[in-house]
């Protein structure tokens, strides 16, 4: 699980409960079926209406990705392009074929078989760089759909508001529930902020930074394969893929070059 985002909203919607009761509020107020059919649904409605159903049949795998963590498979990565990098050294291209059968990332699998296959380096590029690119449309339209419900939340809560106050105002013969009335009118718009602020753009947000994640691990595996493509010394592969380990410090890259098993690589387990 991705704590983060469960810890987030928990500590979000508690602090803004909590300071609601210091000031003498009862959470009991704070319900209100009404509100929650016209801003939930309300958001839903226009979410069905801006998207195809062919995207929006992903919504439950766009969940998933934002409370799951996901590790995308660098560390993987760097030891499988490292082991092919020094086969490749002592052995040749063609050596590679045999390994091709335990990787399991098809992006590296697909890779590599290029290199193989005597692929031209720039078509190599080409063909790799065009699936990172669907990729990343593919992940831009669940962070729109977010998106798109941060800023319809807000919205349909002021709806919401509106709708309870033309009923206030139809019903100004009974004071003794015009104030209550008011405040369960205003509930609406409490409920669109704080689910577009607390859940819609953060959800978002935390999708993007996965996204970034993905690609920068698919971008260490194109420059890696490209590197054994072209025959670069493995020592050099190695400082070129360090580059692409971030904030990773190059003592704790080194401990990855003890075991470079070929199995799973980048981004294989959230495709």
């Amino acid at each position: 699980m991705d704590l983060s985002t469960i810890i987030g909203i928990i500590v979000g919607f508690g602090f803004i409960i909590f300071g609601y009761l210091l000031e003498g509020g009862a959470v009991s107020s704070l319900g209100g079926l009404s509100a929650a059919l016209i801003v939930f649904g309300g958001t839903a409605g226009a979410i069905l209406t801006s998207f195809p159903l062919s995207n929006l049949r992903n919504f439950p795998q766009w969940l998933k990705i934002a409370f799951t963590s996901q590790t995308f498979g660098t560390a993987e990565a760097y030891k499988t392009l490292v082991h092919l990098a020094e086969k490749a050294r002592r052995e040749g291209l063609l050596s590679l074929e045999q390994e091709l059968q335990t990787m399991t990332d098809p992006f590296t699998r697909q890779g590599m078989q290029l290199v193989i296959d005597g692929t031209d380096p720039e078509i190599t590029r080409e063909i790799l760089e065009s699936h990172i690119a669907v990729l990343e449309k593919r992940h831009k339209i669940g962070i729109s759909v977010f998106e798109a419900a941060g800023g319809y939340g807000p919205t349909m809560g002021i709806v919401g508001t509106v709708l309870g106050l033309v009923m206030v105002l139809g019903n100004l013969s009974d004071p003794d529930a015009l104030s209550h009335s008011i405040a369960a009118a205003f509930i609406s718009t409490l409920y669109g902020v704080a689910s577009a602020n607390l859940i819609y753009f953060p959800i978002a947000t935390k999708l993007k930074m996965k996204d970034k994640a993905e690609v920068s691990a698919l971008e260490m595996v194109l420059d890696g394969i490209l590197s054994i493509q072209a025959g670069e010394n493995p020592s050099i592969l190695k400082e070129r893929l360090k580059t692409h380990l971030g904030s990773m410090l190059p003592s704790k890259a080194n401990a990855l070059e003890g075991s470079a098993a070929p199995g799973r690589t980048a981004a294989s387990e959230s495709r």
